[in-house]
C-alpha cells in the first residue's frame, strides 16, 4: 500500500547519543563528597567529634544538588553533563573553608549565610533553565543591554548608594544591604557584546585598512572599543579596582577576536589598555601601591600584611597541605573573600589548589566545546564570552594571591564569600547549560509517507513542537486522501 496524506510519524534515530544525565548524576557523587569530606574532616581534626545534627548541612547541600540535577534532567536533558558537578564541587569546597574559618575566628556565621545564598543561587539556576527555553531571545536588545550593563558597572560611583569597602568603591548599599553590581554587569555586558558582534562579525572581519599582514579596523568600528576603554579607565581611577577594569575590557577584546579572527583587535585593545594603565600609574597612588606590593611585598609589613601572610600560609602548606582544620588560615586578613585560594593552599596544599584550578579549567573547556558545537554565531559568542569570564577572573585573583600579577579585588567564582557573586555565577552556569542543551540536542529525522503521484504541499505542524523540533505534515489536494493515513505494513 501507499501512505498518503496525514501527519508523518516520527522516525526514531538509532544513532541518537545518550543525554548524559546519568553521567551527570554519577559525577555529582564525588562532587558532593569533596565538600562534605572537608566539612567532616575539619570538625574531626579540630574537636575530635562531629557537632549535633551535623548531617543537616550535608543533607541540604545534597538536596540542592539533586534539585538542580532534576531541573536539568527535565528541561535540558541534552545539556553538558560536567558543568553542574564541577559547580557543585567548587561550592562545596568554598562552604567547607568558610565553615573552617568560622570555627577558627569564633562568633561568625559566614558559612550559614553563604549556604542561604547558595539556595538563592540554585533557585536562580532553575528559573533560568525553566524560563529560557530558547537563548536566542536574548539577542534582540544589544543596545539596551549595553546601556544597562554600563549603568550597573558605574553605579557604585553614584552618591548616597555608592560605598567604599576595603579601599575599593565597587559596592552599593541599599536599606542596609550591600551589593556588588559588577557581578550582574558581567552577565548583561556579555549578552550585549555577543548580540552586537553576532550581527556585525562579517563587517568587522572584512572591513579596514591593511598594513602588511595587519588589518587595521575602521574608525567607526573602533568606537565600541573606545567606550569600553573609557569605562575601564573610569573604573580603574575612581573605583580603585584594577580587577574589574581588566575583566570587562579584556572580555570585550577577546570576544572581538573570537567574532572576527583578527589579531589586530587584540593588538589595538592591548596597547590602549597598557597605555592608559601606564599613565594612570604615574598619577594614581592606589595603583602604585598595588604594583609596589606585587614587586616588593616584604618591604612594608603594615601595608602588605595580607600578601605576606598569604605567602607564608601557602609555603607552610607545602605540597599536600596541613590538612583540613590543622592550619592557620584565619591569620590571613579577608581569607574568606580575596584570599580564599591562599587559605585553601595552606590546608590542602599545592596539589589541592591545582585541583581547584583544574575544576575551573573543566568549566572553561566545556564552555568552549559548547561554543564549537553551537549552531549559531550568537550561541558561540555567548558561551565563549562566559568561558573567558571565568578565565580572566580566576587568572586575575589567583595570580594576584600567588604574586604572578598585581593583586585585584575580584572574587574567586563559587568559592569566595559573597551573595551577589555566587548568585551571578550560578546564573552563568545556567546559561551555559541552556546553550549546551541546544547545541548537543540531536536533530530528529522525519520520513513522511506520501504518494509521489499526488500533488502535495508541506505544512508545518506546530502541535508537534518538542524542544524546538518541528515535524512536517503532508497534505494532499484530494479531500478523501486527507482523511486517510495508511501505513505500508
Amino acid at each position: 500500500m501507499t501512505a498518503v496524506a496525514g501527519t508523518a510519524p516520527r522516525t526514531p534515530r538509532r544513532d541518537t547519543p545518550p543525554s548524559g544525565r546519568w553521567a551527570e548524576l554519577g559525577l555529582l557523587v564525588p562532587a558532593l563528597a569533596v565538600g562534605i569530606g572537608g566539612f567532616v574532616l575539619t570538625n574531626l581534626n579540630r574537636t575530635g567529634t562531629l557537632p549535633p545534627r551535623w548531617w543537616l548541612v550535608p543533607a541540604l547541600g545534597t538536596l540542592l544538588a539533586l534539585a538542580a540535577h532534576l531541573v536539568v534532567r527535565v528541561r535540558a536533558r541534552y545539556a553538558d553533563p560536567v558543568i553542574l558537578p564541577v559547580v557543585v564541587a567548587l561550592c562545596g569546597l568554598g562552604l567547607a573553608m568558610l565553615n573552617r574559618l568560622d570555627m577558627a575566628i569564633g562568633g561568625t556565621d559566614v558559612a550559614r549565610t553563604q549556604l542561604i545564598w547558595m539556595v538563592v543561587g540554585v533557585a536562580v539556576f532553575a528559573a533560568v533553565i525553566i524560563w529560557l527555553r530558547d537563548y536566542r531571545v536574548l539577542q534582540r536588545y544589544p543596545y539596551i543591554l549595553f546601556i544597562a550593563g554600563m549603568v550597573l558597572l558605574l553605579m557604585p560611583l553614584m552618591p548616597i548608594i555608592g560605598t567604599n569597602i576595603n579601599g575599593s568603591r565597587i559596592w552599593i548599599r541599599i536599606a542596609g544591604y550591600s551589593f556588588q553590581p559588577a557581578e550582574v554587569a558581567k552577565i548583561v555586558l556579555t549578552l550585549a557584546f555577543a548580540s552586537y558582534l553576532a550581527d556585525r562579525s562579517d563587517v568587522l572581519a572584512s572591513a579596514g585598512k591593511k598594513i602588511g599582514a595587519l588589518t587595521l579596523p575602521r574608525l567607526r568600528d573602533v568606537v565600541p572599543v573606545f567606550i569600553m576603554w573609557a569605562a575601564g579607565v573610569v573604573v580603574l581611577v575612581f573605583q580603585n579596582d584594577l580587577g574589574t577594569a581588566l575583566l570587562f575590557f579584556g572580555l570585550f577584546i577577546v570576544m572581538m577576536y573570537v567574532a572576527t579572527d583578527r589579531i589586530s583587535w587584540v593588538v589595538v585593545g592591548g596597547l590602549a589598555f597598557a597605555g592608559a594603565a601606564a599613565v594612570i600609574y604615574r598619577f594614581a597612588g592606589h595603583v602604585q601601591v598595588r604594583v609596589d606590593s606585587w614587586l616588593h611585598p616584604f618591604t612594608d609589613l603594615n601595608q602588605n600584611y595580607q600578601i605576606i601572610e598569604g605567602q607564608f600560609g601557602m609555603a607552610w602548606g607545602g605540597l599536600f597541605g596541613r590538612g583540613w582544620g590543622l592550619g592557620s588560615p584565619s591569620r590571613i586578613p579577608l581569607a574568606g573573600t580575596d584570599f580564599i585560594s591562599a587559605a585553601m593552599g595552606e590546608e590542602i596544599g599545592l596539589v589541592g589548589l591545582t585541583g581547584i584550578i583544574v575544576l575551573y579549567a573543566l568549566i572553561v573547556a566545556r564552555g568552549l566545546k559548547t561554543a564549537l558545537l553551537a549552531r549559531d554565531s550568537f550561541g558561540k559568542l555567548l558561551t565563549a564570552g562566559f568561558s573567558f569570564v571565568f578565565v580572566l577572573q580566576v587568572t586575575a585573583i589567583i595570580g594576584g594571591v600567588t604574586r604572578l600579577l598585581p593583586l585585584t579585588g575580584l572574587t574567586t567564582p563559587f568559592l569566595s564569600r559573597g551573595g551577589s557573586s555566587l548568585v551571578a555565577n550560578w546564573a552563568i552556569a545556567a546559561i551555559l547549560i541552556v546553550v549546551s542543551h541546544q547545541a548537543r540536542r540531536p536533530v530528529v529525522d522525519f520520513e513522511p509517507f506520501v504518494d509521489l503521484d499526488v500533488e502535495q504541499t508541506t505544512v508545518i505542524d506546530l502541535s508537534s513542537l518538542e524542544d524546538g523540533a518541528v515535524g512536517p505534515r503532508v497534505s494532499a489536494d484530494d479531500t478523501t486522501q486527507q482523511r486517510a493515513l495508511v501505513r505500508e505494513q
